[in-house]
């Protein structure tokens, strides 16, 4: 009883989340069939170069096209090297700045400055360094997650409750213990928060960088399309990215919920107390 309970409650929370979406998909696909332009078409025709596009391989290649494989495939790869060279990056050197309080000090302008800097002004850039090759879009990926993973590093380390931190000193544990047991589990939510904006950053940056500078890839694919008038499959790779998007956001919710559960539960619990 109690499964099918939970059941309904999760068909009645996708129906109050999917409503909408589902209305302004209706709208859009007869407001396409009246105006009958070349470049937005029905959404049925979007899905239909959707299918076509990336879902019409064999089932030993998962359903998967071969246009998936030539472009998706590149457009991943970069941004995974990206996301995790900043994450790699931004993690260590925020927590780095967070123990060494001058050196945080010190560098926070340029931190900051850094941020206000939009990466895509710096595309020009890139391309005269590195050229039109994979190692462009991953420096600029990586370049424009960082960021947000180093300050919301480094904010959270420097934002541990005092009473925990001179606990953890009064009871003189090793710096490997207090990093282990202290300092990353109390940091941790500033540190999945700064990942989880990251990721769409990255995906934006991902496409931008092949818009202009890549023979492979998602944006790459945009641009040829474009070039084609093939509109409906220019909005087919524009779907794809936005369920990739989705995909991700996902999974990133799934990792917060299992790995700061023990969060949740302080939380609660103290709001219990109060």
């Amino acid at each position: 009883m109690s499964r099918v309970r939970g059941l309904l409650r999760g068909l009645v929370r996708a129906v109050q989340w999917l409503w909408l979406l589902a209305v302004l998909l209706v709208v859009w696909e007869v407001v396409a069939r009246q105006a009958e332009s070349l470049f937005i078409p029905p959404f049925s025709r979007i899905v239909v170069a959707f299918v076509d596009n990336w879902l019409s391989g064999d089932p030993a290649s998962l359903f998967l096209s071969d246009q998936f494989w030539a472009d998706v495939l590149p457009s991943l790869a970069r941004l995974a090297a990206g996301y995790g060279l900043a994450c790699a990056i931004g993690v260590v050197v925020g927590i780095v700045l967070g123990v060494w309080h001058q050196a945080g000090a010190f560098l926070n302008p340029l931190i900051r400055l850094g941020m206000s800097v939009p990466v895509t002004m710096l595309l020009p850039i890139a391309i005269v360094f590195f050229g039109i090759t994979s190692g462009m879009n991953v420096s600029l990926i990586a370049l424009g997650c960082l960021w947000p993973i180093l300050v919301n590093t480094y904010d959270g380390v420097r934002g541990l409750d005092t009473v925990v931190t001179t606990t953890a000193r009064s009871m003189r544990l090793s710096r490997r213990r207090y990093f282990l047991s202290v300092l990353l589990p109390g940091a941790s939510p500033s540190i999945i928060a700064g990942m989880r904006i990251s990721i769409g950053i990255a995906l934006v940056l991902m496409v931008i960088s092949e818009l202009y500078a890549a023979t492979s890839g998602l944006g790459f694919y945009i641009v040829e399309q474009q070039k084609l008038f093939r509109f409906p499959e220019l909005w087919s790779a524009i779907l794809l990215v936005a369920l990739l998007g989705i995909l991700f956001n996902a999974a990133f919710a799934l990792l917060e919920r299992s790995a700061l559960r023990w969060h949740r539960g302080a939380k609660a619990g103290s709001e219990r107390a109060s």
